[in-house]
């Protein structure tokens, strides 16, 4: 985790004190469960809610230190939380095995981990609606290749967009209920030495499912889905930052990063102002889509559990998750106070002399009467001419003067297939869809 590119929220989450109270609240619980069944006295667990009412303080040093013995980080916690309750700890992890312990918290650091994600989703999600609205039919060039395609207005992208992280949202909801689960099942998962009504006690408390059936460990195809589904949302960040960079280089500058006073864009050159959030979240996503191969990996693991995918999550578990809450947070931003030049966009979509125009002049030609390719043929010979002299030429009067084009259509019906708001005829449908309004 680096601090620069994390907020605390999601980074408290993954917290050495964070996850040794989720341990001691999986711990206690299970203990609890037991006493109720009459496995261990009913003062055990009272002992250890007793201590814990105290509001102590997690000593991670200490815990640190009992593990650089032990070479056992549960047991070196199970150790310091007895020195600190006496006795009665001695009935902690009845019928239990390390995994059930480690892999519970993890679900529900992962858990927490959504919640914070989704929300950041949320306020991105409006951020997005308002500039679509804001824009709706703000004229803009719709391009393919990188090269001027046909006529979209700037609220339509803004719309795909919308609909994309609309998309990115469910995922994470489906892949968080798919992560959050609970096993306390005992060595090898078969609850020989533990009731499984203590499982369900211990996942209905930390607010997770019961593991239907696990080897010792939760599989890790629950986890490979999660950290792949961060990848895709990391995916969606860049595409949509690919976008922004693009839009503000200086030939295009259509859109750029707003530009704060007092701001420099480079060390040498005054004038530079350069897109560095939307470059910065490319890399961002880089780092989140780098998590999903090792937790692939993650899923074949040797028998009823080893520990090769344990340091893996380690890394990836804080370092997707700060890294995408980060990351979601700063794209909200850049869209929140995106400059959006329109007159550019306008002087853009008339820089090619209506080249933009010509598929509804090769439909004209066909809908009255001329063969596709003749059609193609005819309006593309104009085209040439007009990308030729780099729109210097009108295509529409290129049009109007060819005999074989005239004598098709008349001077008024070529003008007419020239008309912008043809193009945007179906925005009210597009965002009736992707927003339920117009």
């Amino acid at each position: 985790m680096v601090p620069r590119y994390a907020r605390p929220a999601m980074t408290a989450i993954w917290e050495p004190e964070a996850r040794y109270r989720i341990w001691f609240e999986i711990e206690a619980h299970a203990t609890e469960k037991l006493g109720e069944l009459g496995v261990v006295p009913p003062s055990g667990a009272k002992a250890l809610w007793d201590w814990w009412a105290t509001n102590p303080t997690i000593d991670v040093a200490a815990i640190d230190a009992i593990e650089a013995v032990t070479k056992h980080d549960v047991i070196a916690f199970l150790d310091w939380v007895a020195q600190q309750v006496g006795p009665e700890a001695r009935f902690m992890h009845q019928g239990m095995t390390s995994s059930d312990v480690l892999d519970t918290t993890l679900s529900v650091q992962l858990a927490r981990a959504s919640d914070l994600l989704l929300a950041d989703l949320d306020a991105l999600l409006e951020a997005i609606k308002r500039r679509a609205f804001e824009h709706k039919y703000t004229p803009t060039i719709g391009r393919s290749h990188g090269i001027h395609a046909e006529p979209t207005t700037f609220g339509k992208k803004l719309a795909e967009a919308y609909a994309e992280f609309t998309r990115c949202r469910a995922r994470l909801v489906a892949a968080r209920a798919e992560v959050a689960t609970c096993a306390i099942s005992g060595a090898v998962g078969t609850f020989a030495n533990i009731d499984p009504s203590v499982e369900e006690y211990v996942a209905e408390k930390l607010g997770l499912e019961v593991e239907p059936v696990s080897t010792q460990v939760i599989p890790r195809d629950r986890h490979a889905m999660f950290f792949a589904t961060l990848g895709v949302i990391a995916s969606s960040i860049e595409r949509l930052a690919v976008e922004i960079r693009h839009l503000q280089r200086t030939e295009v500058l259509e859109a750029e990063e707003y530009f704060s006073p007092g701001q420099k864009g480079s060390s040498a050159m005054p004038h530079k102002r350069n897109p560095v959030l939307t470059e910065n979240l490319t890399g961002l996503a880089r780092m989140v889509r780098s998590a999903v191969t090792p937790a692939l990996e993650n899923v074949a693991l040797w028998h009823e559990r080893d520990i090769s995918h344990s340091s893996v999550e380690r890394f990836i578990g804080p370092d997707a998750t700060i890294t995408l809450d980060f990351a979601l947070a700063r794209l909200t931003s850049v869209v929140d106070k995106l400059v959006i030049y329109p007159e550019r966009m306008q002087k853009n979509l008339d820089k090619m002399g209506g080249l933009v125009h010509s598929q509804r002049v090769l439909l004209a030609l066909t809908q009255a009467g001329l063969e596709r390719d003749a059609s193609y043929r005819l309006v593309q010979r104009n085209a040439m001419k007009v990308w030729e002299s780099d729109g210097q030429l009108s295509l529409m009067e290129l049009l109007k003067a060819d005999p074989e084009v005239a004598a098709v259509l008349s001077a008024e019906q070529i003008e007419e297939k020239f008309n912008l708001d043809y193009h945007f005829k179906a925005i009210d449908t597009i965002f009736a869809r992707v927003f339920g309004e117009v």
